[in-house]
């Protein structure tokens, strides 16, 4: 017989997916034990944040978060707040973190607090990691609480260490056909209100037992560390969730493993790739040919063995699709035209992935009477056939649009 935690379990769960088209259903279940694990947050030893990514706009990450605002324990929503706000909100019983547009905050450009932001959210995937301050009109070192469950939502990947330590929601848009509720807060919040209110009285009472629980995990480290919390709820629901929460478990933590092995590549990439522009004097392009012989060429990189026959033109482009980064019609000395890559469409994704290279590119100030040489190249066709792109900056006027 199905208990009422399962029930009720089973009742969040199509709200949610009513107003939400998640990545599956793997994903739609790991939403509902992460709100539901809000509600035990004291009895908990681990945080779990929730990563929602998104490669655009309008995949839906924002909407998540609406949906979670009326479904957690005492949501603290925000957009642009500064550390000190957060060092002194969370407290004994803390709110649930709801962070959007966290790819402004971590962006390159943002502000030194991102940094302090960043290991705030790092430190509170763990009881007992006080970030430590000096407060009143003593000067007293004070230690300030940072464990609190968060659900941190922005376009594109957000910094590693704080996806290590999360549940990750890879949003995508609708597919044709898919459709969802509209959400209305005048309608759509009395009835998930109902729910969170259900759950607080449901596992109220239940914040002991879930303290002593150590159940099995399939998956170890952080990972058993991050999901730990949801499987309890789900031992605690019984019925299908304690099967479902392990299936989830360990679908969504594969995924993120093959995500990861598929971004050290990448970023692999990127860094051979300033390398080979390095070594041919930072030219405004390099041919797209050149630039796939000279990375095939280095023996202790994985080039020559990508793919059934070796990197070639296609895989290149295809690898660097998701930086924004293609290639365009050039016109080289003497009037050579082809395929080219340009050095300055890959300086949004160093200075994102690779920022040491781009800090190492600062070069002393040229002796008193002298200029840096400048390689000689001719400019990109301004009116070639389709696909030729003019030199500018990155997202600039004279550049494509980045794609976030």
């Amino acid at each position: 017989m199905t208990g009422e935690g399962a029930v009720l379990l089973d009742e969040l769960r199509s709200a949610i997916g009513k107003y939400v088209v998640l990545p599956n259903e793997e994903a739609l279940t790991a939403v509902t034990l992460w709100v539901a694990a809000t509600h035990i947050q004291t009895a908990l030893q681990h945080a779990p944040r929730l990563a929602v990514m998104s490669p655009t706009k309008g995949c839906g990450k924002s909407r998540v978060l609406d949906v979670l605002y009326e479904t957690v324990h005492d949501p603290m929503m925000t957009v642009n707040t500064s550390p000190a706000v957060i060092f002194r909100t969370i407290g004994k019983i803390p709110p649930t973190l709801l962070v959007d547009e966290a790819d402004t905050i971590f962006s390159p450009k943002a502000s030194g607090d991102s940094e302090i932001l960043r290991g705030l959210l790092n430190a509170g995937h763990q009881r007992n990691r006080p970030a430590w301050r000096i407060s009143g009109p003593e000067h007293k070192p004070t230690p300030f609480p940072t464990f609190a469950l968060a659900a941190i939502a922005g376009i594109g990947d957000l910094p590693d260490t704080i996806t290590d330590r999360s549940v990750v929601l890879r949003m995508q848009k609708r597919k044709p056909g898919e459709k969802v509720a509209p959400f209305r807060t005048r309608y759509a919040a009395p009835e998930l209100n109902v729910l969170r209110d259900r759950l607080a009285a449901w596992l109220g009472p239940l914040r002991g037992t879930a303290a002593r629980m150590v159940p099995a995990m399939p998956v170890e480290d952080r990972a058993a560390d991050t999901w730990e919390p949801l499987v309890i709820i789900a031992d605690l629901a019984g019925g299908h969730w304690p099967a479902g929460a392990r299936a989830a478990c360990l679908a969504m933590t594969r995924h993120e493993a093959v995500q990861d092995e598929q971004t050290s590549l990448k970023t692999r990439l990127l860094r051979d790739i300033h390398r080979i522009f390095e070594r041919a004097n930072n030219p405004e392009a390099l041919p797209t040919l050149d630039l796939v012989a000279a990375l095939i060429q280095d023996a202790d990189a994985p080039w020559a063995e990508h793919g059934a026959k070796g990197m070639n033109a296609y895989h290149l482009g295809n690898l660097l699709r998701d930086f924004g980064i293609g290639p365009a019609n050039y016109r080289f000395d003497q009037g050579r035209q082809a395929k080219a890559y340009l050095r300055n469409r890959f300086l949004d994704a160093w200075a994102r992935h690779c920022p040491d290279l781009i800090q190492a590119e600062a070069l002393p100030e040229p002796a008193h009477g002298t200029s840096p040489a400048r390689p000689t190249q001719r400019k990109p066709l301004m009116d070639g056939p389709a696909g030729s792109l003019p030199v500018g900056p990155p997202g600039g006027p004279a550049g494509p649009k980045r794609t976030l």
